[in-house]
């Protein structure tokens, strides 16, 4: 088992979003720059000049592409810093580095959260290939050695914890947006087969009848038969392996009557009230589904964390080719809200963005002058855009 979790370590590629080289990282190089200066202007038990400026240089520079090329930027520093500690100890020079060089932590750290597998064991041979020659060129005490190692290793396993928890989020949002996918397409399936099975037996009932009838209408009605029934097996097909059951009722979708059933007479707190404004005849049953989903989860989050909320107002607006809901609660405003009470912890937002993207449409959840909003449109045929 340990030789299979090496393997795994040595094998694990590189993270794909890695940031690319910004503001920020020449605004640390600048900062560190200007650290050194003021320690050469200040100190004066440093190594030569050349040594240092060599030393200060092979950090600095890494620094920069310690991203897009970790394994690189600590071989750089690290074994530049080698060559400058060797030259140390064999010319017999006095004088310390500078305190500035310990942002070759950020390098330790890098390399481990973003380097492979195998340029993380790597770059850390070469780390700790450097340590004991840098000891003997500024002798320390055993604690003292032991402190170098720990930073080391601790800004090492930093990086790695970090990258694995980014790993293990990244999993977790494309698990709730795979379940989202699942539920919008059994939701999908249900309607059209519920549809489709009617029609199928229309169908045949039809040709039954058909004795009295023209060839032509025979002809028809078993062709409607033939082509209802192809498409219920092929949707069978297809959204049989999304289903997480082998249940295949076909039962209609909740629309926008289920949507007025969410609200709640006064004496529940907090009190729900619903209202719709416009027309949702022509509605595609998809997205009639999805504005109840979306209601639905949002009074339930809404009920259960909204702190202090009294009232919880639900409004659906059919607009002329696109459908609005919005949901407000009078919740106090509390810090961290939205990830213990809005469901980024159980990925919940991440689902209900997910069906409305799915339908073409646009979702927002934040805080609004009181309480919580949560506002989504969607296109009146859930086409996507």
């Amino acid at each position: 088992m340990a030789t299979n979790a090496l393997r795994s370590l040595w094998a694990e590629p590189r993270p794909t979003n890695a940031p690319s080289r910004g503001s920020r990282d020449w605004a640390l190089v600048a900062a560190l720059f200007c650290w050194s200066v003021v320690e050469v202007a200040l100190r004066e038990d440093l190594a030569p000049l050349a040594l240092l400026l060599l030393a200060v240089l092979a950090v600095l520079g890494p620094l920069l592409w310690r991203r897009a090329h970790p394994l690189l930027a600590v071989a750089a520093c690290f074994g530049t810093w080698t060559v400058v500690d060797s030259v140390r100890i064999l010319t017999g020079s006095e004088g310390g580095m500078l305190n500035s060089m310990s942002a070759a932590l950020i390098l330790a750290y890098a390399l481990f959260r973003w380097g492979s597998g195998r340029e993380a064991a790597s770059g850390l041979g070469i780390i700790l290939l450097w340590l004991p020659i840098t000891n003997i060129a500024d002798p320390v005490s055993l604690w003292g050695a032991v402190a170098g190692y720990g930073f080391f290793l601790f800004a090492a396993a930093l990086g790695a914890a970090i990258r694995y928890r980014t790993k293990i989020h990244i999993r977790d949002v494309d698990q709730a947006k795979a379940r989202e996918r699942e539920q919008l397409a059994r939701e999908l399936h249900d309607t059209v087969a519920h549809h489709v099975s009617g029609i199928a037996i229309q169908a045949q009932a039809g040709r039954a009848i058909a004795a009295s009838h023209p060839e032509r209408a025979i002809e028809a009605l078993v062709t409607i038969e033939d082509a209802a029934t192809r498409t219920l097996t092929e949707l069978r097909d297809i959204v049989g392996v999304l289903r997480a059951s082998q249940d295949t009722e076909f039962a209609p979708q909740p629309g926008m009557a289920e949507i007025q059933q969410l609200a709640t007479d006064a004496q529940t707190r907090p009190s729900v009230t619903v209202t719709l404004s416009g027309e949702f005849d022509d509605l595609s049953p998809a997205v009639r589904a999805a504005i109840y989903r979306l209601a639905q989860e949002s009074v339930t989050n809404a009920r259960r964390h909204a702190r202090h909320a009294t009232r919880v107002i639900v409004a659906v607006t059919g607009e002329a080719d696109q459908v609005r809901l919005t949901i407000d609660d009078d919740g106090s405003p509390v810090s961290g809200r939205a990830p213990a009470g809005y469901g980024l912890v159980g990925y919940g937002l991440i689902g209900m963005r997910e069906r409305a993207s799915l339908l073409g449409g646009s979702f927002h959840a934040g805080p609004a002058a009181r309480g919580w909003r949560v506002e989504a449109v969607l296109p009146r045929n859930g086409a996507p855009g």
